[in-house]
């Protein structure tokens, strides 16, 4: 059952609507401790983004060794004419995950009269907070939020939405965070709620040399290990967990043969200790695996872009070759 609570219009910013599908919470508990469970451990990098691991993520896209976010920015600033021609006048931008207002301000700016933004997230509040925001930077055009799980599809054609091209719109490099075939799942998902005409622009990290991948995951003033190591503090404070964080080293790896940085937690010393009164140990040298982040060529992202029924309209990149954007559009059936 879906919840929608319409905007009314008043001396503030409004949202045109608010929809809440119920999407189901992640149970933190059960996550952790089938993932300590498990040989290797593991652990999901969902749970990095409390308020604090958030803040520190935040610190990290300013870092001289993280290029990400003002590469990605960079090739926003320059392709927006193509943008705007690609889009059209009078687009909906739908934007699964609602992250930094930055880019997706930078992609509204460019287009012509859009017409529509709706975010889209599995956290209501913040859902809610972010998009009241773009409400009051575009009072012109219409704002919605949709409280859904975007990893399991979207749900897009009941909602009041004007009849322009839609743009779904992920930058980042989050589609490097999940596994191949969840990767394909994700954007199988995206084809299924698109219409003919309609488009995805996605961003995807690239292949590199290594050191330089390594170093934008292991940074010099050591950001990344506390973003990292912030995880094992959440299990403490909420999960009543004992694990020592001084014992843990925080490790970036290139692997190779899987074309992506790895992050780890490694013990360096043994110890054991428990979470909710589970018991559990490590032994030295023993990893806890936190996050991958796949990285593409373009030759790649193709592949995975048209094994699920896209075509590659267009695609962008720095002169380094340090980061992309695709223009996706559904491939026409035969």
């Amino acid at each position: 059952m879906h919840d929608r609570v319409s905007g009314r219009p008043t001396g503030h910013a409004a949202l045109a609507f608010f929809e809440d599908q119920h999407p189901p919470a992640g149970d933190f508990l059960a996550d952790v401790l089938d993932g300590f469970s498990r040989s290797p451990k593991q652990l999901a990098p969902v749970y990095f983004y409390d308020a604090a691991g958030s803040a520190i993520f935040d610190e990290i896209t300013h870092l001289p060794e993280y290029y990400v976010t003002r590469t990605e920015l960079s090739i926003l600033d320059r392709i927006g004419p193509e943008l705007a021609t690609l889009a059209g006048p009078g687009a909906v931008v739908i934007e699964p995950g609602s992250g930094s207002s930055v880019k997706v301000r930078k992609l509204l700016d460019a287009l012509p009269d859009p017409a529509a933004y709706v975010g889209l997230d599995i956290s209501g509040d913040h859902l809610k907070a972010a998009c009241l925001e773009i409400a009051g930077a575009y009072p012109d055009m219409q704002v919605g939020a949709v409280c859904a799980d975007f990893t399991q599809g979207l749900e897009l054609a009941h909602l009041p939405l004007d009849d322009g091209k839609r743009v779904i719109f992920f930058p980042g490099s989050t589609v490097g965070n999940f596994e191949p075939d969840g990767a394909r799942r994700l954007l199988a998902g995206f084809r299924r709620a698109m219409r003919p005409g309609d488009a995805v622009l996605i961003g995807a990290d690239r292949v590199k040399d290594p050191a330089r991948l390594v170093a934008a995951y292991d940074d010099a003033l050591g950001v990344t290990a506390r973003f990292n190591l912030n995880l094992i503090h959440r299990i403490n404070r909420e999960l009543d967990g004992s694990i020592d964080p001084d014992g843990l080293s925080h490790r970036a790896v290139w692997n190779t043969d899987r074309a992506r940085i790895e992050m780890h937690l490694v013990a360096e010393r043994a110890q054991a200790f428990e979470i909710s009164g589970r018991p559990f140990h490590l032994h030295v040298g023993e990893s806890i695996h936190t996050e991958n982040s796949h990285k593409f060529t373009q030759e790649s992202f193709t592949s995975l872009a048209e094994s699920v029924g896209f075509t590659v309209r267009s695609s962008w990149s720095d002169d380094a070759e340090l980061f992309s954007l695709h223009w996706l559009e559904p491939t026409a059936k035969a």
